[in-house]
């Protein structure tokens, strides 16, 4: 009896010290994606789903960290995409088993949106509805979420940037897209981003550009240059500062 009982403390202890281990890499993982440390981020979250891939908030941010590290650190197109499809899968996992994720929905809207860059004209029509109810449900759960209000100006920027074609097919094929879609809309929602995250470079870049396509340079030269004030600390920042000063070199 008294083996059995020592055999049974044993194998609470073990289990016990496993939660605490992955309890403490979960809250290391998370500290490094908090601070846009993708690279190191991204092997722990893997290391994590693998512990337990029914995990909402270990799929979430490991889908989050696939587009990140795939955009960022990976260079053939193909293998580029299999982060990103990686990500898709795992976010809608999350989803299923946690619909009122915020971080989930928003890491789904993340993950369709870099399948869109290397996709074709129909593809990217039939994400843009998907993209769109994503990025809104995240910002419905949670309003303070500064990354869905950035995705949903990109949205409103690609959908204004159409072409005739592109819209036409929109129409004929795809019963149109939801409400918005305008260069107008596109600012409020990255000022939205700003307001909530003031020192996030890329807010105030993509803002920017917004205003370039609309033909408002002076706007457009205002706000890069009020990015470039930021000093870049993360791998969005220094993309961020680059494509400020290549948009600054086409207003000057």
């Amino acid at each position: 009896m008294k083996k059995i009982i020592a055999i049974t403390f044993a194998i609470i202890t073990c289990i016990t010290a496993i939660s605490q281990t992955s309890e403490e890499q979960y809250a290391k993982a998370l500290k490094l994606k908090m601070e846009l440390k993708y690279k190191e981020a991204f092997p722990m979250f893997q290391a994590l789903l693998k512990s337990d891939s029914n995990n909402v908030n270990y799929l979430q941010f490991a889908s989050y960290c696939y587009s990140k590290y795939g955009y960022y650190y990976v260079t053939a197109e193909a293998d580029k995409m299999k982060h990103y499809k990686n990500a898709e899968y795992l976010a809608k996992k999350a989803i299923k088993l946690n619909e009122a994720s915020a971080d989930a929905h928003y890491a789904y809207a993340m993950a369709l949106g870099r399948i869109n860059e290397n996709a074709s004209s129909k593809q990217k029509i039939a994400n843009a509805k998907l993209i769109k109810a994503q990025a809104d449900r995240a910002i419905a759960l949670n309003p303070k979420l500064a990354g869905a209000y950035h995705i949903l100006g990109r949205w409103h920027r690609t959908i204004a940037g159409f072409s005739a074609i592109e819209k036409a097919m929109i129409n004929s094929f795809f019963g149109g897209v939801p409400p918005g879609g305008s260069y107008d809309d596109a600012v409020k929602s990255f000022m939205s981003a700003i307001g909530i995250e003031p020192k996030y470079m890329n807010h105030q870049y993509e803002l920017a550009q917004t205003y370039y396509d609309m033909g408002k340079s002076v706007e457009a030269k205002l706000w890069a240059k009020k990015a470039l004030e930021i000093t870049p600390s993360n791998d969005d920042d220094i993309k961020a500062k680059k494509d400020c000063e290549a948009l600054l070199k086409k207003l000057n």
